[in-house]
């Protein structure tokens, strides 16, 4: 079975500024199913449910960025412990020291933690300003040299165009890195694209929403977009 990193958006996660426990069960329960069929996961999540960048001109962008890891750490930490209450067993890593909050991030050490069936959160992005959770997902799916990324999301796939401004918009079934970074589809932002692109990395966009999204999605039994390398 494959290795694989799976990107969950923070607000997919969340409902009136709470953690959504139903839908984050939901994602456990099949999370165990992809472990038991020996699949070694990997996760990132975006931190959007409690900040999306910066929301005045009066904080420092740096600042704005640091905030924002932050965020992706308190979602990380929440979601390994709604797993580890269904039994599954998972650690925390960051790219940088958390006191006794999370694991420094070493390859070495997710790498064998996910061979022998461990869930990684890869939390806190790349510990830098200006790059995104897109970026470190793209990052982290190269070191630990993921098969692929499988970002789950709230539409069904990679389209021309915002389908929600354009009804005419069309869908992609597939389609290269090269022709998301010439038409600047924002899949992932630009920097994460062209990590990819230049480290081979497949991308799988499907609506987490959908029943058994996952679990289909790494089947390959599913209706979103790849995108090839």
């Amino acid at each position: 079975m494959s290795r694989i990193l799976l990107k969950l958006s923070g607000e997919a996660l969340s409902t009136d500024h709470h953690y959504n426990d139903e839908v984050i069960l939901g994602i456990a329960e099949q999370v165990k199913s992809l472990l038991e069929k020996k699949c070694e996961i990997g996760i990132v999540i975006g931190g959007g449910n409690y900040w999306r960048g910066r929301t005045s001109e009066n904080i420092d962008r740096t600042k704005a960025d640091q905030i924002g890891m932050l965020a992706t750490i308190m979602n990380c930490i929440y979601v390994s412990e709604m797993f580890r209450s269904q039994g599954i067993e998972t650690r925390v890593f960051t790219p940088f020291l958390c006191s006794s909050f999370t694991e420094l991030f070493s390859k070495d050490e997710a790498v064998s933690s996910m061979k022998s069936g461990k869930v990684c959160f890869f939390a806190g992005g790349t510990g830098h300003p200006y790059f995104s959770t897109d970026t470190g997902v793209v990052l982290r799916a190269v070191e630990v040299e993921a098969d692929a990324i499988y970002l789950a999301k709230a539409i069904d796939g990679v389209y021309d165009s915002d389908p929600k401004k354009n009804p005419n918009a069309k869908k992609y079934d597939e389609i290269s890195i090269d022709e998301v970074i010439a038409g600047n589809l924002q899949v992932v932002d630009m920097t994460a694209s062209i990590l990819a692109r230049d480290n081979k990395v497949p991308m799988f966009v499907f609506d987490l929403t959908a029943k058994n999204s996952i679990i289909n999605a790494v089947a390959g039994e599913f209706s979103g977009t790849r995108i090839t390398v």
